[in-house]
């Protein structure tokens, strides 16, 4: 299909300029800054979620300069509850490096990009096609579908040479004139077709712009695309989360090891059973315990079961972790918690 590669960045483009989507608060812009701000957010997170994010963290952190000079546990409290914290540390990580190493002037090459924590390949190209006009393939997983199906690409995409393969076909799909305005809308158009129509339960092959050239289509076999042999199953934990209040409503809160769940939030002290939590809890105040209803929540490829319990002390320490504090009920809700936490205290209030 590389013959044809310009035909086909054709269709996509004048689909995403009659069909595709043109209303998302991060487009119309060639400022990398939000570009990238959705980039990260939209890894593993829903479009309708992100919006409302997006939108809360650009006007707390309207551009480069704020993100950088702010401090982690204030990005943290912005970035609570849309989970995946490690996004959060990278783009404030991110942020530094592009004013301490390139003076605030994002660089352009995708190579270059991929080496700023949190940018990978797909995350670099997107910056570099919409911002800058390079000519460098994306491969999210709405385009991995896509392209999938087009091609017909059998090989299993859990090993990586079998991704770079299919990277190799998509760069050969790219435009090859008028880059500057037509990267943008084919990165765009793949985007859209992958999201919109090419979907990966249900796709609406009769309104594909691309249906006439894709293998899947053709094949009548959609679903049997992308391959992908290594699923990563689900499992489930349950933890005791322990409720230290003060008469003055102040709340115990230790931050969280790194890595590991919620790493470097803020968060009640964690136990792996009601016993280990009970053994750091002084014995004249054990009798007050108050068990709460189980809060469940979901991680990407975890269940967990949170057991809150309620214990008001008098003060004192509580020495599960490092950089625990009493914070009071002014304090706490600045701080960056994972959401379930912020929920169980909040429920309180």
């Amino acid at each position: 299909m590389s013959s044809s590669g310009n035909d086909f960045a054709s269709v996509v483009i004048r689909w995403q300029r009659d069909h595709g989507r043109h209303d998302l608060p991060w487009q119309q812009t060639r400022d990398p800054y939000p570009v990238w701000l959705s980039e990260i957010m939209l890894q593993q997170t829903q479009v309708g979620t992100v919006k409302a994010y997006y939108a809360r963290f650009l006007e707390r952190f309207p551009d480069m300069d704020a993100l950088a000079a702010a401090d982690l546990d204030e990005v943290l409290s912005v970035w609570s509850g849309l989970g995946y914290y490690s996004r959060a540390r990278n783009l404030h990580r991110c942020a530094q490096a592009v004013r301490d190493r390139f003076g605030g002037k994002w660089p352009r090459s995708p190579d270059v990009l991929e080496t700023l924590p949190g940018i990978g390949r797909s995350t670099a190209a997107a910056i570099a096609a919409f911002c800058f006009g390079e000519r460098v393939a994306i491969l999210d997983g709405n385009v991995r579908r896509v392209l999938s199906r087009v091609l017909g690409f059998d090989s299993d995409l859990s090993k990586m040479a079998n991704q770079r393969a299919l990277w190799a076909l998509a760069e050969q799909l790219l435009p090859v004139d008028h880059l500057r305005q037509t990267m943008p809308a084919y990165t765009q158009g793949l985007m859209d077709i992958g999201a919109t129509v090419c979907r990966a339960r249900g796709p609406d092959c009769g309104a594909c712009p691309v249906a006439s050239v894709c293998t899947a289509r053709r094949d009548g076999d959609p679903h049997a695309y992308p391959v992908r042999s290594r699923r990563l199953s689900r499992s489930a934990q349950s933890l005791w989360l322990l409720w230290a209040v003060r008469a003055d409503g102040s709340v115990w809160l230790e931050r969280r090891p790194t890595p590991g769940v919620w790493a470097g939030l803020y968060c009640l002290p964690v136990f792996p059973s009601w016993a280990a939590m009970a053994s750091v809890v002084p014995t004249p105040e054990s009798a007050a315990f108050e068990c709460l209803p189980v809060v469940a929540h979901a991680l990407t490829h975890k269940d967990l079961s949170l057991h809150p319990v309620r214990i008001p002390m008098a003060g004192g320490q509580l020495t599960q972790g490092d950089g625990g504090e009493w914070f009071s009920a002014a304090r706490w809700p600045g701080l960056g918690l994972p959401a379930p936490i912020r929920k169980i205290l909040s429920a309180a209030g």
